[in-house]
């Protein structure tokens, strides 16, 4: 696992959900983490904390319901964000 990739999946850790969904939620946090689409949008860079922060405004749900909440706010306010929803996860 890489650094990134574990550093959201540490700030995830409060939310509800298994190993396999957290490990899921946190592989697509990075993959947009690298991917600069979020800051370019947003304006600034994608921190585990700051993504933390935005699922602690989703409905009480898994982590993986709260990431693709915010995921879902996101392509319904730029656009091009359906890519990082999570859909499924290995038990």
């Amino acid at each position: 696992m890489s650094e990134t990739r574990a550093a959201f999946r540490a700030a995830f850790e409060p939310f509800a959900g298994s190993d396999a969904e957290h490990d899921a939620v946190a592989r697509m946090a990075a993959d947009l983490a690298a991917s600069g689409r979020y800051e370019r949008d947003a304006g600034r860079a994608l921190t585990p904390e700051g993504a933390a922060g935005h699922l602690c405004d989703a409905p009480d749900e898994g982590v993986a319901s709260r990431w693709n909440w915010w995921v879902g706010s996101l392509d319904l306010a730029y656009g091009g964000y359906a890519e990082f929803v999570v859909r499924r996860w290995r038990e």
